[in-house]
């Protein structure tokens, strides 16, 4: 049997933005074995035309057999809990931009790399509350997250209830904290600092998708974009504010924090007064997917162009924090 193909490494060819220099090529973790590859691949250009880095933690779809056996209904679970095909934006961003692009291959349902090691649901665990081994802190807590079901490792979804069939073995979940959630937040830090040094600054621009938003009152439309920064703790407010003004100049509605302002990641990697600059994008589902919200559409190209034009703004901006005589350079 043959390692599935991995979508990231199947599309992103080497473009323009990428073939003038040098690809730089990582490959971490495990999802599980060999045979089902490592939990995230990243890519970039050896000398970055922008200091940002594009992230996609939740539109991994590589599953192990063992992992859909133990769904009740692993159709609608994958299609629910998944950022689906989000990757593929992320993909044509990268192309058109040259940014760095780290995309996670290990699924939300085996583990959410958007919630803190210890936000774990104890009732859907097979094993002791307390880890014997290091080098993660003992698990103990459970928080709001987990409760709701949708912790480290998602439990119930709204309107369906439990996905899994069984309660996950203790020694399972740490196999998944070791080898999805910690070289991929490693990893992510240290590519982070990496542009950093040679920019004076970094953006992580952390990429989701969402099922539409109903429209509220007094909106035309509803918001298509959420742009999340913690409420104003994971960027400088000129982030944010460039964003939004590029987005409104094409069009789109965009919503600030509500219902989405980040988490763990942006949490865990964001620090403005370091240079470290982080948000997260979700882009509404329906903009690129078909009425089914299952396959990607032609509409995505367009879409992603549109994206590329954002990057490259935040890029300038970015650039701009670390060292004002860079901006220009990154705007071209």
């Amino acid at each position: 049997m043959s390692p599935p193909k991995l979508p990231f490494e199947s599309n992103l060819t080497p473009p323009s933005a990428y073939s003038e220099g040098k690809l730089l090529s990582v490959k971490g973790g495990a999802v599980m074995d060999d045979l089902h590859g490592p939990a995230f691949i990243h890519v970039a250009p050896q000398s970055m035309p922008l200091p940002i880095l594009i992230a996609v933690p939740h539109a991994g779809r590589v599953y192990p057999a063992e992992t859909l056996a133990q769904m009740r209904d692993a159709e609608l679970s994958q299609l629910r809990l998944e950022d689906r095909f989000v990757d593929l934006l992320g993909v044509e961003i990268a192309k058109a931009t040259g940014t760095g692009l780290l995309v996670a291959n290990a699924p939300r349902a085996m583990l959410d790399l958007n919630r803190a090691h210890d936000d774990v649901d104890w009732e859907m665990i097979n094993g002791p509350g307390r880890r014997t081994t290091k080098p993660e802190p003992v698990l103990t807590g459970t928080n709001r997250r987990a409760r709701s079901g949708l912790g480290l490792v998602p439990r119930r979804l709204p309107g369906f209830g439990e996905i899994w069939r069984q309660k996950l073995p203790r020694d399972e979940l740490d196999r998944r904290i070791d080898r999805i959630h910690r070289p991929y937040h490693e990893f992510l830090s240290s590519e982070l600092l990496r542009i950093r040094a040679e920019w004076g600054a970094a953006l992580l621009i952390d990429l989701h998708s969402m099922p539409p938003l109903r429209r509220q009152a007094g909106q035309d439309r509803a918001p298509q974009i959420v742009l999340g920064d913690r409420f104003g703790a994971s960027c400088e407010h000129s982030v944010i504010a460039r964003a939004f003004s590029y987005l409104d100049q094409n069009g789109f509605v965009v919503a600030h924090n509500r219902p989405y302002s980040g988490g763990y990641v942006l949490d865990r990697h964001a620090s403005p007064t370091r240079g470290l600059h982080a948000i997260q994008v979700e882009i509404c589902r329906s903009s690129y997917l078909d009425e089914n919200l299952d396959e990607p559409t032609a509409a995505l190209a367009p879409l992603a162009q549109m994206l590329a034009g954002l990057v490259r703004v935040l890029g300038a901006e970015t650039a701009n924090l670390g060292c004002p005589g860079q901006m220009k350079q990154a705007a071209e």
